[in-house]
């Protein structure tokens, strides 16, 4: 029996763009595991599995039930060691922990920024009326006032990238010689901007976006299964 992995949509349920969950996917594409894809949107989490998350991904394997995308790969790591490695070694999973903490604390907060209103514009009613309610709240501005700076915000966006540029200098992916989950971290980051926003927030001749093209063709191309914002 497949597992199950839940993850965040909008309106449409093909529009799938959470990039915790775009992390799990591409951990389980990886490992090369038979899973189904079940798309949810934001009010309808918290009934899932009776209520044993508040938020997506969570995988249910068999009677085993895993939150966080971390803790996925983790779980996948330990339950499947006879497939391809997530981190190749204790080094990987830490160096992965960093790059967590990069990604969470740098990139995330600045994507937001970015991508929140056009985030709350692929969404149902009522999942609209919840997301501005909180991020309203969280982000101290309306989505109105974030969405004026989002240009601003978008031409500031690549000088943050500078360590991952540095890192590419030496080797083709961020996990060295092949992708690890280290690459899939940034990869779900850059993934949710491509679904969601609408300014494109990766320079056409930007290291990065060399690498994430790549990143996108990886595991029968099933980044691009989902399309770009407009």
């Amino acid at each position: 029996m497949p597992m199950i992995l839940y993850g965040l949509c909008g309106e449409d349920p093909s529009v799938h763009f959470s990039p915790h969950v775009w992390k799990a996917i591409m951990a389980l594409r990886h490992k090369g595991l038979d899973y189904e894809f079940h798309p949810v949107p934001f009010t309808e989490i918290p009934k899932l599995e009776g209520g044993f998350s508040p938020t997506v991904p969570l995988l249910r394997d068999g009677d085993t039930l895993v939150r966080d995308s971390f803790d996925i790969a983790l779980y996948l790591e330990k339950s499947y060691p006879e497939a391809p490695s997530l981190f190749g070694g204790e080094g990987g999973q830490a160096m992965a922990r960093f790059v967590e903490g990069f990604s969470q604390t740098v990139i995330h907060p600045a994507i937001t920024r970015i991508a929140v209103a056009d985030i709350h514009n692929l969404l149902a009613p009522t999942d609209r009326v919840y997301f501005r309610k909180t991020r309203e709240a969280r982000l101290s501005q309306t989505l109105e006032e974030l969405a004026s700076n989002r240009f601003t915000e978008a031409a500031e966006f690549p000088r943050k990238l500078e360590p991952i540029r540095h890192t590419l200098k030496f080797q083709p992916w961020l996990g060295g010689d092949g992708p690890l989950f280290v690459d899939y971290i940034l990869f779900g980051a850059f993934q949710w901007a491509r679904v969601t926003a609408s300014v494109d927030i990766l320079k056409a001749d930007d290291p990065v976006r060399t690498w994430f093209e790549r990143c996108l063709d990886l595991h029968g191309g099933i980044g691009r299964s989902v399309r770009a914002a407009a």
